[in-house]
């Protein structure tokens, strides 16, 4: 049972709802969220990790598109 089961709160900024998912801390530092604190997870709620899916899009595309063959 990890931390988001358990009931883990948003890393986000002055966000205090229920995390649903983890990432690591530099990944969801360089997306451009506000995480608060270090660590070498953040925890998002369901309106920051789609967030951060948006802003993630384009990369993981350019990325997909080096490694295809």
């Amino acid at each position: 049972m990890g931390r988001v089961d358990k009931g883990i709160t948003c890393s986000v900024n002055n966000c205090n709802n229920e995390a649903i998912r983890s990432l690591p801390y530099d990944k969801a530092k360089s997306s451009g969220l506000k995480i608060s604190g270090e660590g070498k997870r953040a925890y998002l709620c369901k309106e920051h990790y789609k967030e951060y899916k948006k802003k993630t899009k384009k990369d993981k595309t350019i990325d997909k598109w080096r490694y295809s063959t």
